[in-house]
């Protein structure tokens, strides 16, 4: 085989791998019960691939080849290690199961693994910190590292909880299997914040060069879509809303630079209107239940967002109004912090920055950077540029992500060209 058929064969093996792999890795784990045999299964699995491939072609359907692979991998590795009449019986059932089931799923099926996944990964033995960075490391594939950042605590203590957490699910058999009807409900809520969390990682990546990761929060959409249909529950539908009305920003939010582009300076002829329509009838069906929650709510915030022709033309008070629900039924700093924004909106820089140095004062947001940021803007906007430039200085020691630290690397050049201009 020639370099040049060889580097293709690769390229495919890499494109597969960052599309398909944690799908994969979710069937290995349903097959054979275990998430660390799943995930050596998985990267012996392309590793044959990248031996076999090259000289046998890449197959029609590489998913099953590869969910096949790495479960007799993974097979193989047990037969050597065998020391027990357990170890034996476990083998015996694996080999039990037929290939073909390995990775034939209709896509649309609703017994999805990656959902089915979620749902173990959210089982209520585990302790209440677990579940979300479980099903971030395990089913969505995010480092410790930034996994952490999210939760702002370090990776040891993350990695610490991971392994604590699979070590519950297998030495107290927590099956991998979506729950039935009645037990649904009772793990929705955590359920929901899991694939929250996974779209915001996407729609706001927490570091590195790149504003967003459309791999994650489409697959969050995904999810949110499957979950709807499993369980048709009002916060379910705000969830999807949310979403899909955030999502519809997305390519006005970057510049062709990879440049942060702020809502007030967004091209609001790039957004997704069909992506809007949609998540705007999903807030009216969640509202018509009148059982919404925190996400619905989000959901309605974004939708009177989405309704505006500008940010002038936006209703303000409507927001603040339904920010001070949100503050009733999901009490935040964070959602604080956001209020206080379109406080400052409607009634003025003044009366915002009141209500964000009260949130700062309590101590609850000194990691945040966005708090930070908020105070910084509404700062420059009265003309206290001491203030404002101490704000953005915090802002951008705290900050992850390179293109909000060149937004905020801006604002303080502006700034500085400000008080050069006095001093002429």
């Amino acid at each position: 085989m020639t370099n040049h058929t060889a580097a293709s064969v690769r390229e495919q093996v890499d494109t597969i791998y960052r599309e398909e792999s944690r799908r994969i890795f979710a069937t290995l784990v349903r097959l054979l019960g275990d998430f660390d045999l799943a995930e050596d299964a998985l990267h012996d699995a392309f590793r044959a691939a990248m031996e076999q491939w090259p000289r046998q072609g890449v197959p029609a359907n590489p998913r099953p080849w590869l969910v096949s692979t790495g479960r007799f991998k993974a097979i193989d590795a047990l037969r050597r290690r065998a020391r027990s009449s357990a170890s034996l019986d476990r083998i015996a059932g694996l080999l039990t199961l037929e290939a073909g089931d390995a990775g034939d799923q209709d896509a649309e099926e609703i017994e999805d693994d990656r959902l089915r996944l979620i749902f173990t990964c959210c089982h209520p033995a585990l302790s209440p910190e677990a579940p979300v960075a479980l099903t971030l490391r395990e089913v969505c594939g995010l480092t410790t590292e930034a996994i952490a950042h999210a939760f702002l605590t370090s990776p040891t203590t993350l990695a610490q909880r991971i392994v604590r957490a699979k070590a519950k699910i297998r030495n107290e058999h927590i099956p991998y299997q979506v729950p039935s009807g009645e037990e649904l409900p009772e793990r929705l809520e955590a359920v929901l914040q899991v694939i929250y969390l996974v779209f915001n990682e996407g729609y706001s990546a927490s570091s590195g060069e790149s504003l967003t990761r459309p791999d994650l929060s489409g697959e969050a959409i995904r999810l949110g879509r499957l979950l709807v249909e499993l369980l048709p529950e009002p916060e379910a539908f705000g969830l999807l809303a949310l979403m899909l009305l955030n999502e519809s920003r997305r390519a006005a939010r970057v510049s062709p630079e990879g440049d942060l582009i702020l809502l007030e300076d967004q091209d609001r002829s790039l957004w997704d209107r069909g992506q809007i329509a949609e998540g705007t009838e999903l807030v009216e069906r969640g509202f018509a239940a009148r059982r919404f929650g925190p996400y619905t709510l989000q959901a309605a915030i974004a939708a009177v967002h989405s309704a505006a022709a500008t940010i002038e033309a936006t209703d303000w008070s409507q927001i603040v109004g339904l920010y001070n629900l949100l503050a009733q039924v999901a009490p935040s700093p964070v959602f604080e912090t956001s209020r206080a924004v379109a406080v400052a909106m409607r009634a003025g820089p003044a009366a915002g920055l009141d209500l964000i140095d009260g949130i700062l004062a309590r101590g609850q947001l000194e990691e945040y950077h966005l708090a930070y940021s908020a105070r910084a803007e509404l700062c420059r906007r009265l003309g206290k540029t001491a203030e404002a430039r101490a704000s953005y200085e915090r802002a951008l020691a705290l900050a992850q992500q390179e293109p909000e630290r060149r937004f905020l690397e801006r604002r303080l050049a502006e700034l500085a060209g400000q008080a050069d201009g006095l001093t002429v």
